[in-house]
């Protein structure tokens, strides 16, 4: 790779880390960046998920020291997702390229809908689940670990969509806490892909310090935020990724 492409991709990633604190889905952007680089895709995941792993810590700092994450509640969702994502990075390459992005734009398009319909939802909390909200959440949860493990392109924007439409999360609670599950997530999958050699680790440690600091920078300013503006900032970019990975995909 040339000085000129890497320094494109420390600026992309840059960019789309600090931005990604709030909306999530970096991957649909970073790594078919890193596929149009020549790197082969199953490393581009593996390394893509390294830098996803610091990224996931630097932006997990500033939400700690503020208080914003209640780790009892957050706790089970973590246990669901270790084992969920162990799984998904152990099925790379059984789905197609062409499958996924479908998959992760009709979430994101039901995502958008449900936040339309529901003008309240992560705006104002509840601090009541009901039982079935909190099994359907469990049930996400650990269905979406076993999609994070295998790609993360949106995983995080559907866990957070997912906390606030059930776990009874505002967007500020639902970021911060996805935040600390993603470390978890990305961390699984990583050490999987280490193991089974997938890993570019030159790469993997330019874009992984970048990705932490970008995060820590864009967490620290996502903390100044209200709800109702994360709220806005998170469906337009939702709205304009769903859009994109349909038109890529025709």
């Amino acid at each position: 790779m040339t000085s000129s492409s890497l320094l494109l991709l420390i600026v992309l990633f840059f960019v789309t880390s600090a931005i990604g604190v709030v909306t999530g889905s970096n991957s649909l952007i970073t790594v078919p960046v890193m596929f149009q680089f020549g790197i082969e895709p199953k490393v581009a995941v593996a390394t893509n998920m390294f830098g996803l792993t610091f990224m996931a810590i630097g932006a997990t700092i500033p939400f700690l020291r503020q208080g914003a994450i209640d780790k009892r509640k957050v706790s089970p969702l973590i246990v669901l997702t270790l084992i969920g994502s162990a799984i998904g990075a152990g099925l790379v390459g059984s789905i197609s390229d062409r499958t996924m992005p479908i998959i992760v734009s009709v979430s994101m398009i039901v995502v958008t809908i449900f936040t339309f319909i529901k003008p309240d939802a992560g705006v104002a909390g509840t601090k009541t689940v009901s039982r079935r909200f909190l099994i359907i959440t469990y049930v996400l949860t650990f269905l979406l670990g076993i999609y994070g493990g295998l790609y993360s392109g949106g995983y995080v924007t559907m866990l957070t969509a997912a906390l606030v439409a059930f776990f009874g999360m505002t967007f500020t609670e639902s970021i911060a806490s996805t935040k600390l599950v993603n470390v978890f997530s990305s961390s699984i999958a990583t050490v999987i892909f280490m193991w089974q050699g997938l890993v570019d680790y030159k790469l993997g440690i330019i874009l992984a310090v970048t990705m932490f600091i970008a995060a820590y920078v864009g967490a620290k300013t996502v903390t100044r935020l209200n709800d109702l503006w994360l709220r806005r900032i998170f469906l337009l970019t939702v709205l304009i990724l769903a859009l994109k990975t349909i038109f890529d995909f025709i």
